[in-house]
């Protein structure tokens, strides 16, 4: 046996410290969700009646909410908070997982849209205080993803188009920020658009409301590609960039564009992609809109390249600017799934619930934290390179560094760990989180 095994056999281990607390960074966006007024605002909006868990809704958000940013993708993974003195960080009463199971489970589809208010009006709030776009353009991405459940009596999981039993919410996010803008709870087996141009135009209703007055761009993939989208955007006054599917007239129209039309762009192939634009009528309108295309040869060697000269990847769109700007600009829409990446590695890793509306609750209280984690890294300048920090990144660093409180002349303090590599970054966020005027009515 090695000499440092001996030594750990020789490490007393006991759980005996009522004073400590399992993630003491929870005081960053516990600070900022107290400045936004969260445990208030679920109080003024969220009413389940008579509903068994009805009671101290606000508490109960903020304990859920409080889960999520620690990475908690289940209800029981809340009873962390009740550990130590881990309570006094969130300021309140902290539930027990099976009291919150029993809140969640009280929640209908409809109950669960009263949190969609919440999600507004803290968006408002929270670009008020500095973390919003004002009066700069702001481009939307919308995307669909299915979130797993586990188990076969979940109310609406169903096997989707990947072959994965689970819901199949609507996500729409801030270009560059992350921030979530809208979330739509729907069953696993609902196909990509349903729904979506009255969910959008919640949305546009909404980013207007919290104070963007920029211009505002959809960005979309092809699950989007419908008249209905369109027609929100243009009801809107958005202009949108949503890729196509690959009908038979439009690739006919494709591929009848002249060779000295296509305009070489980088690749690791020489001349392996290009770009060009025609006008094209999409829907069978009669209004013509700019087709945006790059061909891309496939991969040497494969069995495309045996069949097919060029792979195609068109989008329509109604904006001005140059092509290949708005080529490059389009592909960027793939930082959404950033943000379902850190929404599934945390509370979206799966629908703990066999209840919709339960699960629609859970969707939004998800969104919430994740939102609450996004502002206070901003508003706190905490960054990673030239772009916003990831969650897990986030959470690691600064959320789940342990900690101590003592109580000594009245005044408690936070012992968190000496020589912490990101303890200065901490405390400048803090300060800034503190800066922040509270917003209670």
């Amino acid at each position: 046996m090695s000499q440092s095994s001996r030594k750990l056999d020789a490490l007393e281990v006991v759980f005996d410290d009522p004073n400590a607390v399992a993630n003491g960074g929870l005081v960053l966006p516990m600070t900022l969700a107290e400045r936004l007024g969260l445990c208030e605002l679920v109080g003024d909006n969220v009413h389940l009646g008579s509903a068994p868990g009805h009671a101290n809704a606000g508490p109960k958000v903020m304990a859920l909410v409080a889960s999520a940013l620690v990475g908690g993708d289940s209800i029981d993974d809340a009873g962390v908070l009740r550990s130590g003195r881990a309570g006094a960080l969130l300021g309140t009463w902290v539930p027990a997982p099976s009291t919150l199971g029993t809140f969640l489970r009280s929640f209908s589809f409809g109950d669960a849209r009263s949190l969609d208010r919440v999600a507004a009006e803290l968006l408002k709030r929270a670009w008020a205080a500095g973390a919003g776009p004002g009066a700069n353009p702001l481009t939307i991405d919308i995307d669909s993803s299915i979130c797993e459940t586990y188990g076969l009596k979940k109310q609406g999981a169903r096997f989707g188009y990947t072959s994965v039993r689970g819901l199949h919410p609507l996500l729409a996010s801030a270009a560059g920020t992350g921030d979530v803008l809208g979330v739509r709870q729907r069953g696993g087996s609902s196909h990509t658009a349903r729904g979506a141009a009255s969910f959008l135009t919640e949305v546009f209703n909404r980013v207007r409301a919290a104070g963007a007055s920029g211009a505002l761009t959809l960005r979309a993939d092809s699950g989007f590609y419908s008249r209905q989208v369109t027609g929100a955007c243009k009801k809107a006054g958005v202009r949108f960039s949503i890729t196509a599917k690959l009908y038979g007239a439009m690739r006919k129209a494709i591929e009848a564009v002249a060779e000295d039309q296509w305009v070489p762009i980088p690749y690791w192939v020489e001349r392996g992609a290009d770009v060009a634009e025609l006008g094209y009528k999409p829907f069978g309108q009669d209004e013509e809109v700019r087709l945006i295309v790059r061909r891309v040869k496939p991969t040497p060697g494969t069995q495309l390249a045996l069949f097919a000269k060029y792979e195609y990847h068109p989008f329509i769109t109604d904006r001005a600017g140059p092509m290949l700007e708005l080529e490059a600009d389009h592909r960027r829409h793939a930082e959404v799934e950033l943000v379902i990446r850190d929404l599934k590695e945390g509370p979206w890793a799966h629908m703990p619930s066999g209840r919709f509306g339960a699960n629609a609750a859970w969707l939004a209280i998800g969104a919430i934290a994740h939102n609450l984690a996004r502002w206070s890294a901003r508003l706190g300048k905490i960054t990673e390179g030239s772009g916003p920090i990831a969650l897990a990144t986030l959470r690691r660093r600064y959320i789940s560094v342990p900690g101590h409180l003592s109580r000594s002349g009245r005044r408690t303090t936070l012992h968190l760990v000496k020589g912490w590599p990101w303890a200065e970054a901490f405390l400048v966020a803090l300060t800034a989180l503190r800066s922040v005027a509270p917003m209670l009515a």
